[in-house]
């Protein structure tokens, strides 16, 4: 396969026009797909509806990192390839990964023009898988023009997976092409996430899926695709986490080797914060009468965790550290009435989520006895 060697710095990859019907034997479609204790239900596919059966099909893996494909965008990038007729269809390049190291032998006197080894197992698509879809599907409508249509690639070889995820977060990192809770899960994976970021993702990561978080399950990881009943977003829980832990360790990005002592350390004072404040509403936690275990309730509830760790530390033995703090909690089992649903919004009016938050908030402190 002719391709052009091209240098950046310390990087080295190819440019390659790939016929469409090679490439797309050579590539694998993915999409984020969450495992741990629920599933995705897929939409029901509509009879005869094949783009939509072929997306279903596709969706299901584990360790993906894009998004999920679009069945309306495959849809209206394959109407464009029907009606492009003078101009080219996929004018923008895709961008390709393979962790193999792929052989390259030049032909001219720069070095830089040779023949590119294909790769023995397939491409994952960094950029440009709803665009490969649409083809494979208008090229099975219209087989015969085939030959008539190459797809301009960037190929990257010989990195790790991660390398390629940073590719990924750097390219759809804007607010309308990649959403907050997805580019969270990825902090941890990109080199420019800074040390607190990274260590707030680590604990979000372990409040969903340890077995002794209150919290199990209950994070909203997957916005409106969720099917399960959740109690907050992610991107929610994440910014409480991470305004505690900047506020506790300002002097943070020193210690970027240690993120997994200081994410575990982080982790327990959390859990066991959580576990206090369980016992302590009683039969109003997780009742879905109750304001309790509902987004406002907790982002507030968490904004109490690092008074009661200025009294006791966060080193301390961890089953005297919980009972020290349930007995300072104490003062909120005297809410229950109070944060019902019925009448909530009433009791403590705001101008919105925020000013809520904060109304919350002074009522949790004042209950708990904690003063400024």
């Amino acid at each position: 396969m002719l391709a052009t060697r091209i240098r950046q710095k310390d990087a080295v990859f190819y440019f390659v026009s790939y016929p469409a019907e090679e490439l797309l034997e050579k590539v694998r479609f993915i999409s984020r797909f969450y495992g741990e204790g629920e599933s995705i239900k897929p939409e029901e596919v509509p009879e005869g509806d094949e783009i939509a059966a072929y997306i279903e099909k596709i969706e299901k893996t584990d360790k993906a990192f894009q998004r999920a494909l679009s069945r309306q965008k495959i849809r209206a990038i394959k109407n464009f390839y029907d009606t492009a007729v003078s101009q080219p269809p996929i004018p923008g390049t895709v961008l390709l990964f393979t962790g193999e190291k792929l052989e390259f032998s030049a032909i001219d006197k720069t070095g830089n023009m040779g023949n590119l080894r294909d790769p023995d197992g397939r491409y994952l698509i960094i950029d440009g898988q709803h665009r490969l879809a649409a083809l494979q599907f208008y090229l099975k409508e219209k087989a015969a023009e085939a030959p008539t249509v190459h797809v301009p690639c960037i190929v990257f070889d010989a990195k790790t997976e991660d390398f390629a995820t940073e590719m990924f977060v750097i390219i759809n990192s804007t607010a309308t092409r990649i959403n907050k809770s997805h580019l969270i899960d990825l902090y941890e994976k990109v080199s420019w996430a800074s040390p607190d970021r990274k260590l707030a993702a680590k604990i979000v990561e372990k409040l969903y899926s340890e077995s002794d978080s209150p919290l199990r399950y209950r994070i909203n990881r997957l916005g409106g695709r969720s099917r399960q009943e959740k109690w907050i977003l992610q991107a929610e829980l994440f910014n409480e986490v991470h305004r505690w832990i900047t506020e506790d360790d300002p002097g943070l990005a020193k210690k970027s080797d240690d993120l997994g002592r200081l994410a575990e350390r982080h982790y327990r004072a959390v859990r066991d914060f959580l576990k206090a404040a369980e016992r302590v509403w009683g039969d109003a936690w997780g009742n879905p009468d109750f304001m309790v275990t509902k987004p406002v309730t907790i982002k507030a509830m968490l904004r109490i965790l690092p008074y009661l760790i200025s009294d006791t530390a966060i080193t301390e033995e961890e089953e005297e550290r919980g009972k020290l703090w349930e007995k300072r909690l104490s003062g909120w089992a005297e809410l229950q009435k109070s944060f019902r649903n019925e009448g909530f919004y009433e009791r403590f009016p705001a101008k919105g989520q925020v000013e809520r938050v904060s109304r919350v908030f002074r009522e949790l402190k004042k209950a708990a006895g904690i003063s400024d």
